[in-house]
């Protein structure tokens, strides 16, 4: 894939609200779910929101029968029964809901990788350019893996939070409005430390897991290309990267967790403070015989169960800004644009195609300031081998990209059969159309699997004969396993010109009308390419070819070079004419051919 534009620049999560709004959206998805757990979070709160009163009730039983001079064990006892039925009640009903929770947060973690899985299907190629595939890796796995944990712990303590808020406030009152008063006061200044810190500490996450993604894209590619580091003694600098951003991943780690951390100090302080407060007021209520003590320690209870959701918040606050973090990050790549769709209605002009391809005036470009291919015009006649060859960035590949709408034009118009592509949908075009590239790519599977890729209903036999065509059939049988032998998308069992012969017998499978073959038998020795080219004679005939090569050698037989420089077509014609033409072609050919004579004779005659 071409490299275009570097990678996004670091945006800071500034949507916080927005990001929570799209979460508690998923969520809702699961209405019956979320209304269980709703349900079974008022059950949960009324019954410990009845233990403070009820144990209260039986402190004030001791009391009143120490100064009567006879307790009422039969009274107490069903006061301490009633609590402790309370309790059980309350215990089962926690772990009902903890188990409906956790189905929620599942069911939303398999829709947003099935969103995402869908959506890394609609994006166009522009969107990999300038992501790499361990940040979206990142966004996939690692993302929705920390939100979904997080909602899965947070949301029952956020229920119950709410609920205890609501709840609590109506028990006091019930005991005293005045100690009410005294505790709803400390309510704006546990807010304002909230917002306060939070405020701060949510850039920090989302720095924290923007690096992790850029280290992830790192260590993606150190593994993939751990043969390349070896082989060119890159290990060090490639430690030193991964050195640098585990050092920036720790660094804002820390910052935002010490950050977050602050608020647990913060609303331990301000939990103290109350306590002192409802202590000494209560206690001159009790003094006056304004309350009794079962009352003031039904109260203080309840101050502790006021206090308790704050507490989990501040406990949670950094995983809590965490997981906002990864939502916006699994937002912003479920709302990347996606490629233009297709039209709706299917152009039926393509159900057999002849092979005539024209490039009318194309232009385009991967980056708005940085012309590429300007006023391009190219033409291919049916059964027509058309090689394209030119120096790197001349837009060889990306001129075939644009034949299978992987990338959309700026301007002009590509058509097959005299039928403009753009008004084609794309897997309409793509199934006429085989392509290997210079890169090989099998999925986990067994040969024949990789061999059907593209017709998956094939039979044995055609697979078989594929191979035969592309001169696969005979390495393959000498395999203990033979087309049952598994392989995979690192090499392994197969040589890298045998791992390219099977993407060959791939394209010869699906029986193209038109042939695009990017530098296919690079990867083979001299024999093979040999024995592939006359297969691809024989797979040529009466398709239309484009073939990009490096290697001028193994296109002399081509109908038509095309010659490329800077985007634009400088030469078309044969070989020989335009060896003769002595011109861009005549160049390129001097370098690969002429050149080491030259050094040969200078080696002889010094």
């Amino acid at each position: 894939m071409r490299g275009g534009p570097g990678m996004p620049a670091l945006k800071k999560a500034d949507d916080f609200r927005g990001t929570v709004r799209r979460i508690l959206g998923l969520l809702r998805r699961d209405r019956l779910r979320l209304a269980s757990v709703v349900g079974f979070g008022v059950l949960m709160v009324c019954g410990m929101l009845s233990i403070p009163t009820v144990l209260g009730r039986a402190t004030d039983l001791v009391i009143e029968g120490a100064a009567a001079g006879g307790l009422d064990f039969g009274a107490l006892a069903r006061m301490l029964g009633l609590a402790v039925a309370l309790a059980l009640a309350t215990f089962a009903i926690t772990v009902s809901n903890g188990r409906t929770i956790a189905k929620l947060a599942q069911q939303m973690a398999f829709e947003l990788r099935a969103e995402a899985d869908r959506k890394i299907s609609a994006l166009p190629l522009r969107y990999f350019d300038s992501h790499s595939r361990g940040e979206v890796l990142s966004r996939v796995t690692n993302d929705i893996d920390n939100l979904t944990q997080t909602v899965g712990q947070v949301t029952q303590r956020v229920v119950q939070g709410l609920l205890f808020l609501v709840g609590v406030p109506i028990m006091m009152l019930t005991i005293s409005p005045l100690l009410t008063l005294v505790v709803v006061l400390t309510l704006p200044l546990t807010l304002l430390a909230t917002r306060m810190i939070g405020k701060r500490s949510q850039p920090r996450f989302a720095k924290q897991w923007a690096t992790t993604g850029r280290l992830n894209g790192h260590v993606e590619e150190m593994i993939t290309g751990h043969q390349l580091v070896t082989l060119f003694g890159r290990q060090a600098q490639g430690a030193e990267t991964f050195e640098r951003h585990n050092e920036e991943l720790y660094d804002n780690t820390v910052r935002a967790q010490w950050v977050a951390g602050l608020l647990g100090p913060a609303m331990a302080f301000l939990g103290s403070v109350t306590y002192v407060l409802v202590a000494v007021v209560g206690g001159l209520q009790v003094a006056a015989a304004v309350l009794t003590f079962g009352q003031i320690q039904a109260f203080i209870q309840y101050t502790g169960q006021f206090s308790n959701p704050l507490n989990m918040l501040a406990a949670m606050f950094g995983q809590i800004q965490s997981a906002v973090a990864s939502g916006e990050r699994v937002f912003e790549l479920l709302d990347a644009e996606e490629q233009s769709p297709d039209p709706r209605a299917a152009d039926a002009a393509l159900a057999a195609v002849d092979g005539r391809v024209a490039f009318e005036d194309v232009s385009f470009r991967y980056l708005e300031d940085e012309p590429l291919i300007e006023d391009l015009w190219l033409s291919a006649e049916p059964g027509q081998t058309v090689a394209i060859v030119g120096p790197t960035g001349a837009g060889k590949t990306t001129l075939v990209n644009l034949l299978m709408r992987f990338y959309d034009l700026d301007a002009g118009r590509i058509t097959v059969d005299g039928v403009d592509v753009a008004t084609v949908e794309r897997e309409r075009l793509r199934r006429r159309i085989g392509m290997v590239l210079q890169d090989t790519w099998l999925f986990d599977g067994t040969i024949a699997e990789n061999i059907a890729y593209g017709r998956p209903e094939a039979t044995r036999e055609e697979v078989a004969a594929a191979a035969a065509a592309a001169h696969a059939d005979h390495f393959i049988r000498t395999l203990p396993d033979g087309y049952d032998t598994v392989v995979g998308t690192e090499e392994g069992s197969l040589s890298a010109g045998e791992r390219q012969l099977v993407t060959i017998a791939r394209a010869f499978l699906i029986d193209p009308s038109i042939l695009i073959l990017d530098e296919a038998t690079s990867s083979v020795d001299t024999r093979t390419e040999m024995l592939v080219q006359q297969g691809m004679i024989a797979l040529r005939q009466g398709r239309t070819s484009f073939v990009i090569a490096h290697r001028l050698s193994t296109i002399r037989d081509a109908d038509v070079i095309v010659v490329m420089e800077h985007g634009s077509v400088v030469e078309q014609g044969d070989h020989e004419s335009l060896l003769v033409k002595g011109g861009a072609y005549a160049r390129l050919y001097e370098a690969q051919f002429a050149r080491p004579a030259v050094e040969e004779e200078e080696a002889v005659h010094p």
